[in-house]
């Protein structure tokens, strides 16, 4: 791949983590505010622009461990809009289009180009244990997307409880390690900072329980 190709791909990569981060921004700053871990319906419409533009750069980069894993979140950032009541806000045609929009990417990809279709689910090698290791933590990111949409079905709202902080905070640090066996600077740059905001819901979850059994 020549330079112009590679750094393309990688720029479509940095620009779904920078709406990650972005999430990331708008949830802290919420939380700061309000002296409590929020769940702000910004929050989940960043996610789910910035989980397409990742599923995008997952398949330039033939990273199936990437595809999978974000075509599992887009569907449940949709259903944590909905439980905020923000999703039936949208006109319906588009609805239709946002809810069908990873799989109208991957027929076109395999309609256009079947060979790279193919690449997408046999390059990785996952008896590689750095590879596994990375699969493990995408698949703790989904998790703990799954962990939390279970914990809101629960309790009738979208919630973001502390156990998903923990899981993010654990598979954040192996892919990290993936992420620096791929080479590959989104995955590094996005997870390093997605460890801050981790840390710091986990703190303001430490301290508000501390307080309250204070009182």
């Amino acid at each position: 791949m020549d330079f112009i190709g590679r750094y393309w791909i990688y720029g479509v990569g940095f620009i779904g983590q920078a709406l990650f981060g972005a999430r990331l921004i708008v949830q802290w700053f919420y939380c700061e505010k309000q002296g409590k871990v929020v769940s702000p319906t910004l929050y989940w419409q960043l996610s789910l622009i910035a989980s397409f533009m990742i599923v995008l750069y997952g398949i330039l980069r033939l990273d199936v461990i990437i595809v999978v894993g974000q075509i599992l979140s887009y569907y449940i950032y949709i259903r944590n809009l909905q439980l905020k009541n923000n999703w039936q806000s949208i006109p319906k045609f588009p609805r239709i289009i946002l809810s069908i929009l990873p799989v109208i990417v991957l027929c076109a990809l395999f309609l256009s180009d079947a060979q790279a279709f193919i690449n997408i689910f046999t390059r990785s090698d996952f008896l590689h244990p750095l590879t596994l290791l990375g699969a493990i933590g995408q698949l703790t990111l989904n998790f703990r997307f799954v962990y939390q949409w279970l914990y809101s079905e629960r309790k009738g709202m979208s919630v973001l409880p502390l156990g998903f902080w923990i899981l993010s905070l654990m598979a954040s640090l192996m892919i990290l390690v993936y992420a620096s066996y791929r080479r590959d600077p989104v995955l590094l740059v996005s997870q390093s900072l997605g460890l801050v905001a981790y840390t710091r819901n986990i703190f303001i979850y430490a301290r508000n329980h501390y307080t309250s059994e204070v009182k």
